[in-house]
């Protein structure tokens, strides 16, 4: 098994950017089979159940309130339709269902409708995760409490980019949700957007930050922007496909036991760059027609690939890396320093010193 690290330098990943694109693949490759089944991905679906009028300004994003994007404003989903689409997404393959609300952060009066929602998804044998926004540590206690198992707040880029993507809160606000999050007990699923408009440098800037916390994220979800008109972003360049690739490869030396995720933008991939994608060390999606308000391969399309590859999407076991997250975890949590802090302006690499 790999040698996890937390102490990576910002020159250390530049040189893993700049290696040959075969070379790069192949050490990265290497590092995933060390860790786990190279032919299993894990599925994952992913439900709005709040969407629109989001308070903040992100660039990317059609859900905020700041751009005229013609997406309408609905309330918070009724338990009922949440639990449907949840059969239905079990009945499809998925082992994670991933509910996701536009909020800043989540009200003392919608709390509770949220935490019904774990607990009935749960009990159907799934794993859960959401993605809120920003959290208060009671709040991550009763998410915690009511069984959720996984957290998503994205880093999205680089601490020195980031500023020019959302303007409505901080690198360190997101940190602290983190820290939140984890000090709680659960996992993290945290990554970022590609494609928008950042330098390499940027890139290396989040993998760096994403692969200082410890434990690492046991979710890492990858994004190529997806340009949606009324946005400021809607004119962008598209990223090229091979340099989300060398994202991917590089994510998967960084963080060796974490799920690399292929996100949203995975619909502008081919079947021979997703499968690229997976050699590098991608094997976590998200499977059916929309991811919130994007689209998404329909699932139909992803069982025709995964036959094609080989892929078992339906995990047998618990592999390598996630019982070392497991035991990662609970060693961490044993102890009562923040375990986040921003890699760009600390002097030693973020995490605890263990």
């Amino acid at each position: 098994m790999t040698e996890q690290r937390f102490d990576w330098s910002s020159d250390e990943i530049a040189a893993l950017f700049e290696l040959p694109f075969n070379d790069l693949l192949f050490r990265a490759h290497s590092v995933h089979r060390q860790n786990f089944d190279a032919n299993d991905v894990q599925v994952s679906t992913l439900l709005s159940i709040k969407t629109g009028s989001c308070p903040e300004d992100c660039k990317y994003c059609p859900q905020s309130a700041h751009y005229n994007t013609g997406l309408s404003k609905e309330k918070l989903l009724e338990i009922n339709k949440v639990l449907e689409q949840a059969k239905e997404a079990k009945k499809a393959g998925a082992s994670r269902f991933c509910m996701g609300a536009a909020w800043r952060s989540p009200t003392e009066r919608d709390m509770p409708a949220v935490l019904n929602m774990v607990r009935e998804v749960k009990a159907l044998g799934l794993e859960t995760c959401m993605t809120l926004g920003m959290l208060k540590a009671d709040q991550a206690e009763a998410l915690a409490g009511a069984g959720l198992d996984y957290y998503n707040h994205n880093l999205d880029t680089s601490a020195e980019f980031y500023g020019e993507i959302i303007t409505t809160r901080t690198y360190d606000d997101r940190l602290a949700t983190l820290d939140k999050v984890r000090q709680a007990g659960m996992k993290i699923c945290t990554g970022g957007i590609l494609g928008m408009g950042e330098q390499v440098s940027d890139r290396i800037g989040l993998l760096q930050q994403l692969a200082s916390l410890q434990p690492h994220p046991e979710s890492v979800p990858l994004n190529m922007l997806v340009k949606v008109p009324g946005t400021p972003m809607e004119d962008l360049k598209e990223l090229e496909p091979l340099e989300f690739i060398r994202v991917i490869a590089v994510a998967r030396i960084l963080m060796p036991t974490s799920r690399v995720r292929l996100s949203a933008g995975r619909e502008k991939l081919s079947s021979s760059e997703q499968a690229m994608a997976f050699f590098a060390g991608a094997n976590s999606i998200f499977y059916g027609d929309k991811l919130l308000t994007t689209g998404n391969p329909e699932a139909q399309q992803d069982l025709a690939l995964f036959r094609k590859l080989g892929i078992n999407a339906k995990q047998q076991k618990v592999p390598v890396g996630e019982a070392v997250h497991e035991a990662a975890l609970l060693d961490t949590l044993a102890e009562t320093t923040s375990l986040y802090k921003n890699a760009a302006t600390s002097v030693k690499p973020c995490g605890l010193v263990v």
